[in-house]
This record gives structure tokens, C-alpha cells and sequence, in this order.
């Protein structure tokens, strides 16, 4: 088993993976729709820890309850019910929280290029005044040789 040292680029992608509310390019709070705040929180809800553990301690509360002789006879039929419509809900949630997950990765994408462009635009413009700079240094250099060419022929 490798025990490689992680990178600090690596790290901090890692760190801001999980900060995207942060990002520049994501639109976040009072820019989101009802919908779209919705979404998020039930995507975190539903796809975390606490979800199962609480489906767990509800399921076993309600099998406790119900005994052999409780509310929900014939094989936890009402139990059935109950799972069946949540496991519908849940299908619908999914999609909902895929989608969102692709319009948050599409407005950090979107970003990433106008990001690129803006760079290679600056790029650009660094090039052309490099070749200036550089076509300057070579007159200036061309000057100072005729200067001293002139210095050397009067001495």
C-alpha cells in the first residue's frame, strides 16, 4: 500500500471541492431559486448519514410498536405502504438533486472558460508587448553600440 505524500495543490482542490457555495462562478443563497435551495437541501438530507441512521431508528420503532398484535397487522402492510412512497419520492429527489448537481457543474465549467479566455486575452496582450519591449531593447542595444562605437573612434 502507497502512503504518498498528498500535494498542497491536490489538498486544496480537495478543500474547495466541498466549499463550491464559496466559488465565484456558482450562484448561491438569495441568488437560487426556492427550487433550486430546495434541491440542495434535500440532496444533503437525503444522501447523508443521518438519513439512514434515522430510517433506521424509524423502521425499528415502528416494528417495536407494532409488535404481534399493534396498528399495522399482515405483515407490516401499512410499513410497506409508508416505504414504497418514499422510495417513489426518492427517485423524483434523485433526479432533481442530479440535475442541480449538472447546473452547478455546468456554472463552474461556464466559469473555468470565461476564466481561460480573460487569461489567454492577457496572454496575449503580454506577448505583444514583450515583442515591443524586446524590439525597443534591440534599438536601444543597436544605439549604445553606435555611442560607443563613436566614444572608441574619438579616443
Amino acid at each position: 500500500m502507497s502512503t504518498q505524500p498528498i500535494s498542497a495543490a491536490t489538498e486544496t482542490a480537495r478543500r474547495t471541492l466541498h466549499r463550491w457555495r464559496r466559488h465565484p462562478g456558482v450562484r448561491s443563497d438569495d441568488e437560487l431559486t426556492l427550487g433550486e435551495r430546495a434541491a440542495d437541501k434535500m440532496r444533503n438530507g437525503m444522501g447523508s448519514w443521518t438519513f439512514v441512521f434515522g430510517s433506521l431508528v424509524f423502521l425499528a420503532a415502528w416494528m417495536g410498536f407494532n409488535g404481534n398484535h399493534g396498528f399495522d397487522k399482515y405483515p407490516f402492510i401499512l410499513l410497506n405502504l409508508v416505504l414504497s412512497c418514499l422510495a417513489a419520492m426518492q427517485g423524483a429527489i434523485l433526479l432533481i438533486a442530479a440535475k442541480r448537481s449538472d447546473q452547478i457543474s455546468s456554472e463552474l465549467a461556464q466559469h473555468d472558460f470565461e476564466t481561460d479566455v480573460r487569461s489567454r486575452e492577457l496572454l496575449e496582450q503580454l506577448m505583444v508587448n514583450f515583442e515591443a519591449l524586446t524590439a525597443q531593447h534591440n534599438e536601444l542595444h543597436e544605439a549604445l553600440a553606435k555611442v560607443n562605437a563613436q566614444l572608441e573612434a574619438k579616443s
